[in-house]
């Protein structure tokens, strides 16, 4: 068993896609870690165009403070970046005391939520500061109000990339393994495998480690670098890298049994990787934590490990039955359907 391994290790360190997909993983995360202090929302604040001198000058601070400002001397000047599909810009005019906005309509949903509850803040901004000014002048000056600013998400944006590199670190194991039974496809070698004096449990062993063993170092050194865990999180971590990994290789297996030549496991490996790692990211966004159907795409095992990550990143009380259980079948039962289909292909 031990020749089998070393020659697929021999065999994968030619392959430069399966270097680069354990590389990648490890790039990103040293990314993450040396910039702690960049500020992620920058890159979706909104962008507002306004007239040179017509709005006053809190509103116009107020806008820069919520996204940026481009100042024009004419409306035609603003209109035309406004027309641009590239700038996303909403334009604000003075409209007596509150302000409306100027958009195209081919702008993001969001920039366009944007404008329309644009004059509504505003009129409320100036609700406030009115109240404010009737404070201070009250007969009783220990009265005053307080407004508390908007949390930063910036940590939470951060944590969403560094489990984002971590799902993508457990996903390399596939490739390692899809890359090696395609290559001893087209070698011949796996007509020599099939004639082996081993049980179907060792073979789906020796084809699994390389895969397994790669994707734990991948996502333990990502793992060092992103996250840093406490020890009280560590148990935790290595159940879900040591059941990711494992399930991420075993894919890896299955594509390399269907793919016929190297094209066709190249686009399964990517098809694939958009399965395991978009969807948990679109259901975290997109599904309340608390309700029955967020719950219910644990069932997908990407989704499992990528919200026992985010949980353990985002210092929540972690679930540790709800995240491993789900894994822990998978493991099963996709093992079982493998080891099924490597004895229904020999009896054939």
């Amino acid at each position: 068993m031990m020749t089998g391994f070393w020659y697929q290790i021999k065999n994968i360190r030619r392959d430069k896609l399966c270097i680069l997909t354990f590389l990648l993983p490890v790039i990103a995360g040293l990314g993450l870690h040396l910039l702690p202090g960049m500020n992620l929302t920058a890159l979706s604040e909104p962008l507002f165009g306004v007239i040179c001198e017509e709005l006053p000058s809190g509103t116009e601070t107020w806008l820069r403070g919520i996204g940026k400002v481009t100042v024009y001397k004419t409306e035609n000047e603003m209109r035309q970046d406004i027309l641009e599909p590239s700038t996303q810009m909403i334009g604000v005019r003075k409209d007596g005391q509150n302000i409306r906005t100027i958009i195209s309509g081919d702008e993001l949903s969001l920039n366009r939520k944007i404008a329309g509850l644009l004059p509504k803040l505003e009129q409320n901004r100036q609700f406030t500061n009115s109240i404010y000014d009737d404070t201070q002048s009250s007969a009783n000056p220990d009265l005053t109000l307080s407004i508390l600013p908007a949390e930063d998400n910036r940590d939470t944006l951060l944590s969403l990339l560094a489990a984002i590199t971590m799902v993508t670190a457990m996903f390399m194991g596939c490739t390692f393994n899809a890359m090696s039974l395609i290559k001893e496809k087209e070698d011949g070698i796996n007509f020599i495998n099939e004639i082996l004096p081993i049980t179907q449990h060792q073979y789906l062993l020796q084809k699994i480690l390389l895969g397994f063993l790669g994707g734990i170092l991948s996502a333990t050194i990502t793992a060092w670098i992103c996250i840093k865990p406490q020890v009280s999180q560590m148990p935790f971590l290595l159940l879900l890298i040591l059941l990711s990994t494992f399930l991420a290789a075993l894919t890896g297996l299955f594509i390399g049994h269907f793919s016929r030549e190297l094209m066709a496991g190249i686009v399964m490996i990517k098809a694939v990787m958009i399965l395991f790692i978009a969807p948990p990211i679109l259901f975290y966004l997109t599904l309340p934590a608390d309700s029955s159907l967020y719950t219910l795409t644990c069932l997908l095992p990407s989704s499992a490990a990528f919200y026992g990550l985010m949980d353990l990143l985002t210092a929540q009380a972690l679930h540790p039955l709800r995240y491993i259980f789900p894994l822990v079948c998978h493991c099963a039962a996709w093992s079982l359907v493998f080891v099924f289909i490597k004895r229904k292909k020999l009896s054939a």
